[in-house]
């Protein structure tokens, strides 16, 4: 026994030591953590790797994969071992082991060693399910309660489309009673879709968190479905399923006396569904939706996306959706047919914030304005006492006009309605539709609290419920400057108002897939969340959007085809150039080389649609600079001429499909595109540029800024038209008149320059059109004007650039050039008049990044932290006269620091992983 003892305490000795200070974490399927269903059945893992020393690079990984946690516990991968792997590989590792099944889950862990030879204890186990084909579902049908009529079907109306039918809108709900053996149950699994919403329950509880599933699509082309795990939540026993539906984009119903922006009709709401049960003896039991489930109106009796939605409690079934429900009198689901399925892998949207009330008054009409403080997008949720039939009504909005809620901007009438059973407090909230609003206006009731003369309905409480997309957030920004802290805000509650299954415009009017600021504002969006997921959401909508003739139209998916002036709002290359910068930021952040593999079809027929709409290489169609500030109400380009963005955006294209041709192996492409964008560069240079003034078309601070941005400026006159932007900007007292495609070029060329005193001088104000100008006027959200107009959507995140600068110029946080998906980070903090601070944090695929620096005692003081298996080189502010020390001494190679050189006025620094600290003095 006293050698059993020893023993023991050398073995436990071992694996305490083993592999400490090592670690890999965040293990992902997919760039997904624990997805329950993905697309395809080959699966790419990445992990995260924590380390205590500097400069760790990863050498070697041993992944191990297996249909049972068990046995992954005992290092047994019978799926798949991939023995020791000499690879610095730690994101995008291919799965190679033996086949998939799908609607299985399977478990996964990994091992990894660095180039100290230390070898980490196994990663905490991870899971993955394998999403269905069309062959998986087992028979399941689409069902509905109602088919519609081919004469109203109109899945691309025109925008000038007049409405001729109006009818019933009541939702369906749809039940199934099944019985499940008394067995073990080892796994479940339901797979479920409904168009164009569901909200699933399971004996009498709603079924996840999740709201407005499945995320939008185009519905003639595709349709998505959800997975939950079911397996601790099933009976032995009774059980019943209960589904409701809703329109969402799928049917945007005509009923008189609501907002109906468009009018898209791919049918009425149908569902699909598949539940297996897996139990432990090896046996199983499939549940398939076919004309045996039973249907019946819902109390829902109107929802739309863009009028509201009603609900009767008076029309509840009690316990509808529980087992022993007697359904006799409900009808057989009709079999009806649907689009093919794909898993939905976006992160689901969610309830993420709750707003309760900040102030309430009654307005001239009796009326109460409930002020939430925040302009955002969701529904509301209300707790209600009063009489059977009595009816509450709650107008959303944004703004207040003569002390009322006005939509008039912004989609009228919409609103929440609510018919009372008179059983107590009541509590409801709509599932199916949401809106844009900082003020509730609620009619029909009366606050707890204060007189009530009428005997109306007491509202006992009302909060704002905000709903997004729960993209993990992964990024961080503060600063001394109050304006910049206030504007990130501005920004981000923008940001997430238009975050669902699409990158929105707006939470309101439209709620429209706008492809400009996917591009953009897409370095915006990524350093503030994770939405990987939704940018590939965006480019499959893009592909199943896209023309016959290659046109990639303005929105994705295309719900609408745009008429208003001519072709403008549907082709513009501004926004169908989405197409081909997306995929490739997608690969240059997250080194997605697959998604770009798959959309190298769209780009090619998209840059040959352009190719041929192009006269003598220029591009004049669609809107230019979009909403630009010149003399007249914004909207179409003023200042800058058509034809300078669009064909600089050309350019651009064949550039990137350059280098995406010459990635993906296509060389005679590459050879292709690089003669074409010769021609381009000739011929807006030939057009547009005047070497005796060195401007570009009208000088205005747009025409100038592409030009140089695209690399279209010859380089003997790039310091000659960027002191011309320069010069205009301080002419008109540091004001910018860059509109929605300009602003972001404008910035990144002061950025690159070196000169952020002049972005720092153009957005720390408010006394002209900008960020501060909405802080002053009291927006909470960035709005879609630079003046903040009353008459315009007050909650856009098209024109939020300057959060990019926010990270990559004041905290300064990038990449260099020949850097994916951060491997190369570059830490570059551009200091700036009045700055004292600034931090800036980026959870990249590799890792944290942390750039943090201050000025005290006449010291920058820079703190700095880079990811394992990354590397960085840090541009450090010097004079001739400037001291650098790292960690309080000497700069000195060896801990981290590779090298180092001075060049003009900075010092590069090369550094490998972990955290310094650098002091110049």
């Amino acid at each position: 026994m006293r050698y059993l003892y020893l023993i023991t305490i050398v073995v436990f000795s071992h694996v305490y030591a083993f592999g400490q200070g090592l670690e890999a974490y965040d293990l992902k399927a997919d760039n997904r953590q624990e997805p329950l269903a993905i697309l395809g059945n080959s699966p790419k893992f990445s992990w995260k790797i924590n380390s205590d020393k500097r400069n760790i690079k990863q050498s070697n990984y041993r992944i191990l994969v297996s249909e049972k946690e068990a046995d992954l516990q005992l290092n047994t991968g019978d799926m798949w071992d991939s023995k020791d792997i000499n690879s610095s590989e730690s994101i995008r590792v291919d799965y190679k082991g033996k086949a998939l099944t799908p609607g299985k889950t399977y478990y996964w862990k990994v091992q990894i060693k660095d180039n100290y030879n230390r070898e980490s204890r196994w990663s905490e186990i991870a899971k993955f399910g394998i999403g269905l084909k069309a062959a998986d579902w087992n028979g399941a049908k689409w069902i509905t309660n109602a088919i519609m009529p081919d004469s109203l079907v109109d899945v691309l109306p025109k925008s000038e489309k007049k409405d001729t039918y109006w009818g019933n809108n009541q939702l369906p709900i749809i039940r199934k009673e099944f019985k499940l053996k008394s067995k073990k149950i080892k796994e479940a699994k339901l797979f479920i879709s409904g168009l164009g919403h569901f909200e699933a329950s399971l004996n009498g509880e709603k079924i996840g968190d999740h709201f407005l599933d499945a995320g939008w699509a185009k519905f003639d082309k595709e349709a998505l479905y959800v997975t939950f795990d079911l397996t601790d939540k099933l009976n032995n026993g009774a059980n019943a399923l209960g589904i409701m539906l809703g329109n969402g984009f799928y049917y945007i119903p005509p009923v008189k006396g609501r907002f109906r922006k468009q009018k898209v009709a791919f049918g009425y709401p149908k569902m699909i569904a598949k539940l297996k049960v897996d139990y432990t003896d090896g046996s199983s039991e499939i549940i398939v939706t076919d004309e045996s489930w039973k249907t019946a109106n819902s109390p829902i009796t109107f929802s739309s996306l863009y009028g509201g939605e009603d609900f009767d409690a008076n029309l509840v079934q009690a316990n509808w959706n529980k087992p022993g429900f007697n359904d006799k009198k409900w009808k057989k689901a009709l079999v009806t047919t649907g689009p093919e399925l794909h898993p939905q892998t976006t992160e689901p949207v969610k309830v993420m914030d709750r707003f309760s009330p900040k102030s309430i008054h009654q307005t001239a009409a009796g009326n109460w304005i409930y002020d939430l403080g925040q302009n955002a997008s969701g529904v509301v949720e209300i707790s209600v006492k009063g009489k059977k039939g009595d009816t509450v009504r709650v107008y959303p909005g944004e703004l207040l006009a003569e002390n009322a809620v006005t939509q008039k901007h912004t989609g009228s009438p919409y609103y929440f309605q609510y018919v009372l059973k008179g059983d107590g407090v009541e509590t409801w909230k709509p599932r199916f539709t949401y809106y844009g609003f900082r003020y509730l206006e609620v009619r029909g009731a009366i606050p707890q609290g204060k007189e009530n003369t009428k005997s109306l309905p007491v509202m006992e409480n009302i909060i704002g419920l905000h709903i997004r997309n729960s993209a993990q957030t992964v990024g961080s920004f503060n600063s001394s400057n109050t304006v910049f802290n206030q504007t990130e805000r501005l920004i981000d509650w923008a940001i997430r108002s238009n975050s669902v299954s699409v990158f929105t415009d707006c939470p309101h009017r439209e709620k429209l897939g706008w492809l400009e600021q996917t591009h953009l504002m897409g370095p915006s969006l990524s350093y503030n969340y994770d939405f990987i997921s939704l940018f590939r959401r965006t480019i499959q909508n893009m592909m199943t959007s896209q023309t016959e003739d290659g046109l990639i139209p303005e929105i994705a998916p295309e719900f609408v085809e745009f008429t208003w002036g001519g072709d403008m709002f549907r082709d513009s290359p501004e926004w169908g150039s989405a197409g081909i910068i997306v995929p490739w930021y997608l690969y240059k952040w997250y080194g997605d080389e697959e998604t770009m593999k798959d959309a190298y079809p769209m780009m090619k027929r998209y840059v040959k649609y352009l190719e041929g709409k192009a006269e003598n290489h220029i591009l004049k169609q669609g809107l230019g600079d979009w909403f630009d500030l010149g003399p007249k109400r914004p909207g179409v380009s003023q200042l800058t001429p058509m034809g300078v963005t669009g064909t600089a955006i050309f350019y651009y294209d064949l550039n990137i499909l350059k280098e995406i041709a010459t990635k993906l192996g296509h060389h005679d492409d590459t050879r292709y595109y690089r003669d074409l964008a010769d021609k381009v560069k000739k011929a807006f240079n030939d057009s547009f540029f005047n070497p005796a003034t060195k401007q570009y078309a009208t000088g205005s601070q747009t025409a100038n800024a592409m030009a140089i941005y695209m690399n279209l400026v010859d380089e003997k006159d790039r310091a000659a038209v960027l002191e011309n932007i320069i010069k205009d900007i301080r002419t008109r007292n540091n004001a910018h008149t860059a509109g929605d495609i300009g602003y972001r070029y404008l910035l990144r060329v002061l950025e690159e320059a070196g000169r952020s005193d002049v972005i720092f001088d153009m957005n720390s104000r408010s006394d002209v059109p900008g960020y501060g100008y909405q802080i002053a006027k009291g927006a909470t959200a960035l709005t879609e004007s630079w003046e903040a107009l009353p008459n315009v959507s007050n909650n856009h995140f098209m024109l939020g650039h300057l959060m990019e600068w926010f990270y990559s110029g004041l905290a300064g946080i990038g990449q260099e050039e020949s850097s994916i998906a951060f491997n190369h980070v570059k830490i570059a903090p551009q200091i700036v008049d009045d700055v004292k601070f600034a931090k800036g944090t980026y959870q990249s695929v590799y890792g944290e990044i942390v750039s943090d620096w201050k000025i005290e005692n006449e010291k920058t003081v820079l703190n700095v932290q880079i990811p394992a298996n990354a590397k960085a080189t840090v541009y450090l502010p010097i004079k001739e006269s400037s001291t650098v020390l790292e960690s309080g001494k000497a700069l000195e190679k060896g801990g981290g620091v590779t090298s180092w050189v001075k060049k003009a006025d900075k010092m590069l620094v090369e550094i490998g992983s972990g955290s310094y600290q650098f002091t110049i003095q």
